[in-house]
């Protein structure tokens, strides 16, 4: 080799070497951090935390949690998260203030805390508010537990009162709040959209265990869906008991209407597996606009009030499916409180009450219905005692002729699972009605006041 070449060479190499060395410095400065903190400095280490990072909290008590101008990335979420096991990190409620607080954050993830509001009247235990100076989306709160919220009914566990889409809220313990999940405002300039609710045990609220507000418009905010988009509430347990509502009785569950027209008009609710326990005032579920209900146990309504309500409220019912869903009550079962404008169907539900399905309903067929005293000769153990509940279907009582739930193929699983998460269909024909797509001994998850765990896998596609 000349000289010549031997010096390019080596220049060359040289200046390659420094080139991967100043690249690693860049990937090792923008590398995920892991951060640990105790009550002494976590807002100091909260407020350097970068996307990807993780600030984790040791077991101790905090003061306030406020999340301000954190953003991660839909790459690279920051997330808080206390301890998965043992003592946990405790976020304590103070006088004048909300517990956890989030401003102008996406990206966030709020795992493994014990959220404690103390009983303070209007603390609550997760806020997004300030209305349109808040931008804040995209926030998962998994895995916590709320108490302390039950100050009175106005106080609540979870509330937005900002716009905001892209919400995860799930396997949360959310225990005698007075509002448990509180979506939106009550002037319907706050929407609440494109969100998933899952797994969550929603006990003893003294008002709504969780309600989404009206939602006259979508502002023209960056980054907030335009296009139809769904909202899934799914594989939660929503309990009522019988305190006082002084506020006004409420169901455990209400979705209300998106925008008549423009960008949100097309915008749906799908809501199953869920399981609704007990409301001696209200309904259990209650719904209006554009929703899909699919695949819940309602369970243990009064005499006076239907177990489910499909109506106009402040917004007209525009779709209404109610489909394959297992209904026990002492009054009425479904009622459609007015007609959908668009579109209905009650179909494959397993429905026992004193007026099974009653209202103004285009299409129902393909339902199997009766008296509460019929319901032992259809399902394992009928009862109100949540120890000894068993809706399970008896062998050969529960089938009837194939149905076509085709009408409802845009729903995330309309066909594929059931209350259990089992397989229903292996294509859009089902023949068990109710919730349950199984005989005999039920293989599954047995209902109580507990969180609802996953559903198993999915059996593998056959080549």
């Amino acid at each position: 080799m000349m000289p010549g070449t031997i010096q390019r060479w080596v220049t060359y190499h040289w200046a390659a070497s420094v080139a991967a060395c100043f690249l690693l410095l860049l990937v090792l400065q923008s590398a995920a951090a892991v951060r640990n903190a105790d009550p002494t400095n976590y807002r100091e280490r909260l407020a350097a935390l970068k996307p990807g990072d993780t600030l984790n909290l040791a077991s101790g008590t905090y003061n306030r949690l406020k999340i301000t101008g954190l953003n991660g990335t839909p790459n690279d979420w920051i997330t808080i998260s206390g301890p998965s096991s043992g003592a946990p990190a405790v976020i304590a409620g103070e006088y004048g203030y909300n517990t956890v607080e989030i401003i102008n954050s996406s990206y966030v993830a709020i795992e493994n805390l014990r959220i404690d509001s103390r009983g303070i009247p209007g603390a609550f235990g997760l806020s997004a508010r300030y209305r349109d100076e808040n931008l804040t989306h995209h926030i998962r709160v998994e895995g916590n537990t709320f108490v302390g919220q039950g100050g009175g009914q106005q106080t609540d566990a979870i509330s937005t009162k900002t716009p905001t889409w892209g919400w995860v809220i799930r396997y949360n313990r959310i225990i005698g709040a007075g509002t448990g999940l509180y979506m939106g405002d009550s002037d319907g300039t706050q929407p609440f959209v494109a969100g998933l609710v899952e797994h969550n045990l929603i006990q003893d609220s003294i008002g709504y265990n969780m309600q989404i507000k009206d939602q006259i418009e979508i502002p023209a905010i960056p980054g907030m869906p335009t296009e139809p988009t769904t909202t899934i509430i799914r594989n939660n347990v929503f309990i009522k008991n019988d305190r006082p509502s002084p506020d006004g009785d409420r169901p455990n569950l209400l979705v209300a209407a998106f925008p008549e027209t423009g960008a949100g008009s097309l915008n749906m609710y799908e809501i199953y597996g869920n399981y609704f326990l007990h409301n001696h005032r209200e309904a259990l579920f209650q719904g209006s606009g554009r929703v899909s209900v699919h695949d819940n146990i309602f369970v243990d309504g009064l005499y006076q009030y239907p177990a489910v309500v499909l109506r106009k409220q402040n917004s007209p019912l525009q779709i209404a499916y109610f489909y394959n869903n297992t209904v026990y009550t002492n009054g009425k079962g479904v009622f459609f409180g007015s007609r959908a404008t668009v579109d209905d169907a009650v179909s494959g539900n397993l429905i026992f009450a004193m007026t099974p399905i009653s209202g103004q309903i285009m299409r129902q067929a393909n339902n199997v219905v009766g008296a509460l005293d019929n319901a032992p000769k259809y399902v394992k153990a009928p009862s109100f005692d949540p120890g000894m509940m068993d809706f399970y279907p008896l062998p050969g009582k529960c089938r009837g002729p194939a149905i076509d739930l085709s009408l409802f193929k845009t729903d995330a699983d309309y066909s594929a699972r059931d209350f259990n998460g089992m397989p229903r269909a292996t294509n859009s024909t089902v023949s068990f009605r109710g919730a349950y797509a199984g005989e005999g001994v039920n293989p599954g998850w047995q209902l109580q006041k507990e969180i609802k765990p996953p559903p198993p896998p999915m059996p593998a596609a056959r080549q």
